[in-house]
């Protein structure tokens, strides 16, 4: 690490400089009103997505962003550098069997995407898909799934060239690409067991919401697709599934309260759906098919979810039998359901565990893991009959290992592991831990934490990452990004607030609705806490987060700026109450049962609450960068940049204010490594540059 005194005065300087270059963004008057309220949106004509004021204002951030960057031109290499140094160009992926092949993803130095290699039969890898070839000439590419026919002899896959998760569907027989093309699809594929049918989903083609399901033919044009099941409530979307045993396609629909699963036959190619529990508001429940009945993961009077039976599909939740009974402390995230053994997920005072359960005898067995700051998840099982399962672990300190499990003898072992390039690498030489902070009303708020051995924690700057909505719990994995910050003195925590559910479905439920707030003050807590604890410097605390986790930035931003030295808010999530009166962008009214309806008068008026971009004002705000992506089908391009452009003409002092637009992605960055490593670069540069850390 070098701190370079002219370096940083320099910094300063060129930070006052640009400040007088910033863009300026027109001002059109557009008042929005609502419930007799009035909003002035100055910026409300940024909407006009491919008009030319809207490229020219773009344009304007995305030179004075590159002109910012310019200057840490060094420490941006540095870090490519150390990301290719510490990161195996040629990395594979544990191996997974699907459809009783053996599969890798490897990557190739000098490749942007990766390859998908099929051991044969006699064992020898195979060059089974290239992600490259596809890639080729575009300025974005995603696979998004890919199935093989039962019988192996046909592939469907699920691609985006644009970034706006639209995806094309194909299928490749004996090499060569078929004449089906399947468009506009949400990029689920499932095949029927006659290796002739599949079935699909479509999105609205304005809101993007998953509303149809359809059955295709191979050899048929789309325009003949049946139409199977189309969600005419526009608050549920739709998704589709296989059961393990692959005897029923499941057709899933959902929204954030309330679920409902209908099935069909895979054994016959005109089945109809049938509907398994008619939905009821509140009740979420998922199916797992097993040779003797139905096993149900239900939330009916079980806030954490129980585990309930049925020989048969059932007429009623009543019908069915408890076979794993609600547990207030234990959330049941997961069941997967296999001939011998359910396999439950289960989150145990913010601790993920592994339980077995012997359908035949009832007796139970945890996978023991040790630690507070890991990641444990299930690998890929696709065997019904399988008397091993395959599970990971990492954690804030260790690279991802894969296990085996034996079912039978109950002992495990190492099957993968991911290590790095960089032989210095040891994890022994970083340090993790969870403390509890303390909320406002006295709640306990988990942090999980990590740095290097011999960093002085008290005068240590400090990167806080937080999300908290939807319910979605931050995983504690290692990353070897990260450690580039860890290396220069930095501490790295991860905030457990309430909105998500790593203390059950309560945590969740006190971070929704009108509840929303304890979410932003959970994380202004957790900051304060780590500074006044002497776990960090408390001038030097830095915030990160991305889409819900950027409304989560814009909201602490507003609501205390003095705490944090710089935000770096990705593809945030920052007009709320404009976008969640708008039901022609997409997803729009599914988020209802998330944030509320802003169309009742009392979700309006706490939406405005908080809202980052109605609550911006004149004072000194932290030093920001905010990203975003032209095609974002989840948060629109315009959000961002209309918080970027009011923010400029409010804020009093002179800390750098830096938006980005990437041209060519979507909700999810740049596609290729190459790409991703670079945002993550320009992150950590922003980061380290405010620092003054010229390398």
């Amino acid at each position: 690490m070098k701190i370079k005194p002219l370096f940083f005065i320099l910094f300063i300087f060129m930070n006052l400089d640009l400040r007088a270059q910033e863009p300026v963004a027109p001002k059109i008057d557009q008042i929005l009103e609502k419930h007799g309220h009035q909003r002035q949106d100055p910026y409300y004509w940024m909407r006009e997505r491919d008009s030319s004021p809207v490229l020219k204002y773009l344009q304007e951030e995305n030179a004075y962003a590159a002109a910012y960057f310019k200057a840490l031109d060094p420490l941006v290499n540095s870090l490519l550098n150390e990301f290719e140094a510490r990161i195996d160009p040629n990395e594979t992926s544990a191996p997974y069997i699907l459809n009783g092949y053996q599969y890798q993803n490897r990557n190739v130095e000098g490749l942007d995407y990766q390859q998908i290699y099929r051991y044969e039969l006699d064992g020898k890898a195979v060059l089974f898909f290239d992600e490259n070839e596809r890639a080729k000439g575009k300025s974005f590419y995603e696979l998004a799934a890919w199935a093989p026919s039962p019988n192996n002899q046909i592939l469907a896959v699920s691609e985006d060239f644009i970034g706006r998760r639209k995806y094309e569907i194909r299928f490749r027989s004996k090499g060569k690409y078929m004449k089906d093309v399947l468009t506009e699809t949400s990029g689920s594929v499932v095949w029927a067991n006659d290796n002739q049918t599949i079935y699909y989903t479509k999105k609205d083609p304005e809101t993007l919401r998953e509303y149809l399901v359809y059955r295709h033919q191979i050899g048929t044009p789309q325009s003949t697709d049946e139409l199977i099941y189309e969600e005419k409530d526009d608050k549920f979307s739709v998704g589709i599934g296989k059961t393990l045993t692959n005897a029923f396609v499941l057709i899933y629909s959902y929204s954030s309260t309330t679920s409902e699963v209908q099935l069909i036959d895979s054994n016959q190619a005109n089945a109809k759906a049938k509907i398994f529990l008619a939905r009821k508001q509140g009740h979420i429940y998922e199916v797992e098919h097993h040779e003797k009945g139905f096993f149900i993961l239900s939330n009916d009077n079980a806030i954490n979810n129980r585990v309930l039976f049925s020989n048969q599909i059932p007429t009623s939740i009543a019908s069915c039998e408890e076979f794993v009974a609600h547990n207030p402390k234990i959330l049941i995230e997961g069941l997967s359901v296999f001939k011998s053994h359910l396999l439950l997920e289960e989150r145990d005072n913010g601790l993920l565990k592994l339980k077995l359960k012997d359908i035949s005898s009832a007796q139970e067995k945890y996978i023991n893991i040790t630690g507070e700051t890991y990641y444990l998840g299930l690998a890929l099982n696709d065997d019904y009959k399988a008397s091993k399962i395959y599970y990971l672990v990492n954690s804030l300190t260790t690279p991802s290992r894969v296990y085996t499990y034996d079912l039978n003898t109950n002992s495990q072992e190492i099957f993968f592991e991911k290590k790095l390039k960089d032989p210095q690498f040891n994890p022994e030489n970083y340090e993790s831990q969870r403390v509890w902070a303390t909320a406002n009303d006295g709640t306990k708020i988990p942090v999980s934490i990590v740095y290097k051995k011999g960093t002085e924690l008290s005068k240590a700057p400090l990167l806080l990452y937080g999300y908290g909505s939807y319910g979605y719990t931050i995983p504690d994995i290692f990353s070897p990004t990260r450690l580039s910050l860890l290396d220069r003195g930095f501490v790295f925590a991860t905030a457990h607030i309430r909105g998500c559910k790593y203390l059950g479905e309560d945590w969740y439920q006190n971070g929704k609705f009108d509840k929303k707030i304890n979410t932003f003050t959970d994380f202004i807590n957790a900051a304060e806490f780590l500074g006044h604890m002497g776990y960090c410097d408390p001038s030097r605390i830095y915030a990160n987060g991305g889409s819900a986790g950027g409304l989560l930035m814009g909201a602490i931003a507003n609501m205390a700026p003095y705490l944090f030295k710089g935000i770096v808010s990705e593809v945030p999530f920052v007009d709320v109450v404009t976008t969640m009166l708008d039901e022609s962008i997409p997803l729009t009214t599914g988020e209802y049962e998330e944030w509320g309806n802003p169309n009742d008068p009392h979700y309006y008026y706490y939406l405005l609450k908080y809202s980052p971009y109605d609550n911006l004002h004149h004072m000194a705000y932290p030093a920001m960068y905010v990203t975003s992506g032209y095609h974002d089908s989840q948060v629109q391009y315009w959000e961002p940049a209309k918080y970027v452009a009011k923010l400029r003409t409010l804020r009093t002092n002179n800390a750098p204010l830096i938006f980005e637009c990437n041209m060519d992605a979507g909700h999810g960055g740049g596609s290729g490594r190459s790409t991703e490593r670079l945002e993550r670069a320009k992150v950590l540069s922003f980061i380290l540059g405010l620092e003054g850390i010229e390398k």
